[in-house]
């Protein structure tokens, strides 16, 4: 089969290798699609993975094609997304079923072969079954969407809770969608929902999605803190989630939250985070709650994050293929990881299809 190899830093070969063997406990996954994670950009050209050589990709979906052992027939030929961490299961956290924090976790794509191959193996217990109104493209960024809505509901967000999403990459853009889903659910207007980003296709983006020109703040342009006291009346927003991981919007979220808020952070650290002493004040003078988020839940239960977002997939409630702005055939997935590296064009979710779907597009 054909797979994109990282033999070591900043070098990935699209070679041959052998399609993979399944123990008892796996299966063997045709890949269908393949989303590019903004992780996996400094992963190919900066820090690396844990051993050489690895196949990339963790945001993928297909068709399973073998099953290791008989228990395991019921999922042939089932369409499937699949959970990214192979937790070990005897940790502290894995005893609660709190796999997103386990302590000896595996992962494909970075720990393990992932995705960005013709096929690759998985533990049976990390496949979800998709519904046929589910797409492979959707599917694919499962996992995205399952992050969004973790840091969703670690936030434990309240009707009549004003709320800021700083930062609009896929997650960012995925949270606001769940954001407003609830919203709509709740019968509530989106006007406490305010928005934070620092480039043209974004803002276009969020008025594609429905929200006002009004909720939206380009951070070029305008003081973050300013415009949230102006929008809030001086009162500051109830939830502040900040999507991208850097000390200024950090200190931005400190300063924009009311008196007993919530910060979530959700961005990958750029670098290390460092608080002045005046932001950390605010923090204890203002009785701030900061939580952190990592990952998603899935425990095989209807009430966990995965379940969450395929019901909302079912109910027509999110789109997340309207994030989609490349797609190449999985041969061609090095140029999708070019394009995010280098910058060069606007992009939001670059997503590798096979041969044939690729054509369905194109």
């Amino acid at each position: 089969m054909k797979a994109y190899v990282l033999h070591n830093i900043n070098d990935l070969k699209y070679e041959e290798v052998s399609v993979p063997s399944v123990t008892e406990d796996e299966v063997l996954v045709e890949v269908h699609a393949a989303g590019i994670c903004g992780s996996d950009v400094p992963r190919v050209f900066q820090t690396g993975t844990y051993s050489y050589p690895l196949i990339v990709g963790h945001e993928f979906s297909g068709k399973v094609v073998k099953v290791g052992k008989t228990q395991n027939e019921g999922w042939l030929n089932k369409r499937v997304g699949i959970f990214p961490l192979i937790p070990c299961r005897a940790c502290a956290p894995c005893r609660q079923k709190q796999y997103e924090m386990c302590r000896h976790y595996s992962y494909l794509g970075s720990r393990q072969n992932g995705g960005f191959a013709e096929y690759v193996s998985v533990p049976a217990e990390n496949l979800i079954e998709l519904p046929k109104q589910v797409t492979y493209e959707q599917a694919a960024m499962l996992e995205p969407m399952a992050v969004a809505v973790h840091a969703m509901r670690r936030a434990a967000v309240k009707a009549g809770d004003s709320i800021a999403v700083c930062g609009l990459g896929t997650i960012g853009l995925l949270l606001l969608q769940f954001l407003m889903d609830m919203r709509m659910q709740q019968n509530l207007a989106i006007d406490k929902v305010f928005v934070i980003g620092n480039k043209d296709f974004q803002q276009k983006k969020i008025l594609d999605m429905g929200l006002p020109q009004s909720c939206y703040c380009d951070s070029r342009q305008q003081d973050v803190n300013e415009w949230i006291e102006e929008q809030t009346d001086g009162a500051g927003v109830n939830v502040f989630f900040e999507c991208v991981g850097k000390n200024e919007t950090l200190s931005q979220a400190v300063n924009a939250a009311a008196p007993a808020g919530r910060i979530v952070t959700v961005g990958n650290p750029a670098s290390d985070m460092v608080l002045a002493k005046n932001v950390y004040w605010k923090i204890l003078r203002n009785q701030l709650t900061i939580k952190g988020t990592w990952n998603s839940s899935f425990v095989h239960d209807p009430e966990d994050d995965w379940h969450y977002v395929l019901s909302r997939l079912l109910a027509n409630a999110i789109e997340p293929q309207a994030l989609i702005t490349h797609r190449l055939p999985l041969e061609r997935l090095e140029e999708g990881l070019c394009i995010m590296r280098d910058k060069k064009e606007d992009y939001i979710k670059i997503m590798g299809t096979s041969c044939e779907n690729y054509r369905n597009y194109n």
